[in-house]
């Protein structure tokens, strides 16, 4: 699945998977504007931190366009637009590591025209996208080496092909290990609120013909308890210099019932999601999102008037409860301050 994601140049035109009306419909926006890229990344129509900053590299090219308007102020509205695309979504690393690696191209190669950066930005933005789905394959073979034959892996939210450019983190370690011949079965968390899980992982797998069973997220406790988990694979949204990572809400509990009942919990995510400049998870900022998505579900409110919702998008998993990250080159293990700044070249 790689077609979620799609740029026409012809067109000057973002076409995106509406990940919100998965699976029910499989629907498609189209963005022209960066304020509509924006929206799309703060709407959840594109989600997962990679694919976020894929749609942010696309952004950036759609808003060197737009400054053209500006005439002899381009540059200085462009600075202005990065910064409002940075700021769609504030846990996903990718995001402003995307902008950053289109505004670094920008000053490295200093181009006289709007339309000159245009060209450059969309040539770049291809290459991330490409990039970041060869990242995804090789991490899944990388990760596949650590699932047996006959494994069922438990995964929470969606780390597969939506929430990248294709093949998936967590999703891509399981997908590369039936490609190995191994059989395989997922169990997946619905995810609340915003159900990624049961809508979005199950969509995936099940259209892949890989086995999979969802599970409500207070289940998982149970589930290990009975010996019906042998793995878990999560993906991560940002991951600090010494192993701490964020990811959607409720992982962290899963991690810990992983540790109690000695369940491997790795994390699968490429280098772009690892964030040398936050020394641990404290550093990491953890975005609140409206109640509303907690108080409703569809069109259904499901709270009592009157009562607010709390909506932490995100929680971090301390490094301790983390047995290993999978990257593109390899698979980190404790001390990850090390193994880390070793992947990264630091």
């Amino acid at each position: 699945m790689e077609d979620h994601i799609i740029f026409d140049r012809r067109r000057m035109v973002l076409d995106l998977l509406d990940q919100r009306a998965l699976p029910l419909r499989e629907e498609r926006i189209v963005c022209a504007r960066l304020n509509e890229v924006i929206e799309a990344i703060a709407n959840l129509t594109v989600r997962g931190a990679p694919a976020i900053g894929v749609a942010a590299a696309w952004g950036c090219a759609l808003a060197a366009r737009e400054a053209g308007e500006a005439g002899e102020a381009w540059s200085d509205r462009l600075e202005r637009d990065l910064e409002r695309l940075k700021a769609a979504r504030p846990t996903a690393v990718n995001l402003g590591w995307a902008v950053e690696r289109m505004r670094g191209l920008w000053r490295a190669q200093a181009p006289r025209s709007p339309e000159e950066l245009v060209n450059l930005w969309l040539d770049e933005a291809a290459a991330l996208q490409a990039g970041d789905n060869a990242a995804n394959r090789a991490m899944g073979d990388f990760g596949a080496a650590l699932l047996e034959d006959g494994d069922t892996v438990l995964t929470h939210c969606n780390a597969g092909a939506l929430a990248t450019a294709g093949w998936g983190t967590a999703l891509g370690v399981i997908r590369s290990a039936v490609a190995q011949g191994k059989k395989i079965r997922v169990i997946s968390d619905e995810t609340r609120p915003v159900l990624q899980g049961a809508r979005l992982t199950c969509f995936e797998l099940h259209k892949d013909g890989i086995p999979v069973l969802a599970a409500c997220d207070n289940a998982a406790g149970l589930l290990m308890q009975k010996g019906m988990v042998d793995k878990v694979i999560t993906g991560a949204d940002r991951i600090a210099a010494n192993g701490d990572t964020a990811n959607k809400i409720g992982t962290y509990t899963v991690a810990l019932l992983a540790r109690e009942h000695g369940i491997p919990f790795y994390i699968a995510a490429p280098l772009s999601t690892i964030d040398p400049a936050a020394p641990n998870g404290d550093y990491i900022p953890i975005e609140k999102r409206d109640g509303a998505e907690v108080a409703w579900i569809g069109d259904r409110r499901i709270l009592p008037e009157g009562v607010e919702a709390l909506n932490y998008a995100f929680d971090v998993t301390p490094a301790r409860l983390i047995t290993a990250i999978i990257t593109e080159k390899g698979v980190l293990r404790p001390p990850y301050a090390a193994s880390i700044a070793a992947a990264l070249g630091l």
